[in-house]
């Protein structure tokens, strides 16, 4: 087994200025849209770079669910440019799209059907190291060996997986986390949550990542609803849990909570922190059958308070208790509530089932899941009916 996080991790407010740390001669900053330089983080992470003596070029427009186009222009600027630190600074698709840009640009004649089979990448760090800078708490994309790209002749979302993209430094500075809507600190905390949650109870879990996942659970309880509010303290918190619980699942691997977020994204226009606060509490419900797993769940609603001695009953309400706080932040609990209409279900729910089964997160959920049995849970996830199989 193996255990892999950046070499270094800053964090705390104004930790920004730990870019002035960064030695070399030249930098990429990738970024979104606006937001960054709107918010003066940009000019920010210039004037640091820049005081580590480094020439600076920016790489600006990166979309949501990055496509596999962005990735390619992004790489063919590296290679006019010839940075040797790649600094991404913004939410998830952001750092995504620059670790893949990374290794087109350190690999120009890579073909993408080669590096969507996992750990199959190059060695990087050939021409540039990486510092990734999050402005969301959720996905933990600054420490975790994954990068979620889509083919937009498709919509498919490929999520890349290999060592050689964990950051080799991450940036945690909870002023750029402040700015986030309401909303968008519900969807990404609830998307911290469920890597949490999944790590904990992965195939592949193990003493050094468990510590890491029960911690981040615990955070995010006693937090996300705050956060989700526009406390400051809860928004640092929450900048902090969503990278313990990253540096969990990204040695312990996630399960089908995730695998069928990563399906149904595209086909029913939802954010993928808000798929996950759906799906988690059935997920559970299902992974519960398995023995190993209801002990861990059991284990995790000991950590946030519940005071039961039956499992059983522990894992009952540590889903209630998941629900209770998606209904403090306005999160649907059934597809049909979000609004998926019946008919639309019906005739991509075979599909569905079949790519969530097929997924990577699956062979490391804790309970054997197969298309029929991702079929059946989605019927439960669209109904809001309870998982009793």
């Amino acid at each position: 087994m193996r255990f892999t996080i950046p070499r270094d991790i800053y964090f705390g407010r104004g930790s920004l200025a730990a870019l002035k740390e960064l030695r070399g001669k030249k930098a990429v900053i990738v970024t979104g849209g606006q937001s960054m330089e709107r918010f003066g983080f940009l000019g920010q992470a210039r004037r640091h770079l820049e005081e580590a003596g480094m020439e600076i070029a920016v790489y600006e427009g990166v979309e949501p669910d990055p496509s596999l186009t962005t990735v390619k222009r992004g790489a063919e600027f590296m290679e006019k440019e010839r940075p040797d630190w790649i600094v991404a600074l913004g939410g998830g698709s952001t750092i995504d799209a620059a670790k893949a840009m990374w290794i087109f640009y350190e690999y120009p004649q890579t073909d993408f059907e080669k590096i969507k089979e996992p750990f199959s990448l190059p060695e990087l760090r050939q021409k540039a190291r990486f510092a990734a800078v999050p402005s969301t708490s959720g996905t933990a994309a600054e420490v975790t060996a994954f990068s979620v790209i889509t083919d937009e002749t498709t919509g498919i979302k490929y999520p890349l997986a290999d060592y050689n993209i964990v950051p080799d430094v991450a940036v945690l500075d909870a002023e750029l986390a402040d700015r986030m809507p309401a909303e968008l600190a519900a969807h990404t905390g609830m998307d911290a949550l469920t890597h949490a949650v999944e790590a904990y109870v992965a195939r592949n879990a193990s003493d050094f990542t468990d510590p890491l996942a029960l911690q981040a659970i615990r955070m995010v309880f006693h937090n996300v609803v705050k956060s989700y509010e526009g406390d400051k303290e809860a928004r640092t918190k929450m900048h902090d849990a969503q990278c313990l619980a990253g540096m969990a699942f990204t040695n312990a691997l996630l399960g089908i909570t995730h695998s069928i977020a990563h399906k149904t994204g595209h086909i029913f226009g939802l954010p993928h922190g808000l798929a996950n606060a759906i799906y988690l509490p059935y997920v559970i419900a299902f992974n519960a059958e398995d023995a190993r797993a209801r002990e861990k769940y059991a284990q995790i609603a000991r950590a946030v308070g519940v005071e039961e001695k039956d499992e059983e009953k522990l894992v009952d309400k540590l889903v209630e208790f998941i629900q209770a706080m998606s209904d403090a932040m306005k999160i649907p609990q059934s597809l049909k509530e979000y609004g998926v209409p019946e008919d639309e279900f019906r005739l991509r729910v075979d599909e569905i089932a079949a790519e969530a089964a097929a997924d990577p997160c699956t062979s490391s959920n804790p309970r054997l899941a197969d298309k029929e049995d991702i079929k059946k849970l989605l019927h439960c996830i669209y109904e809001g009916k309870a998982v009793k199989f």
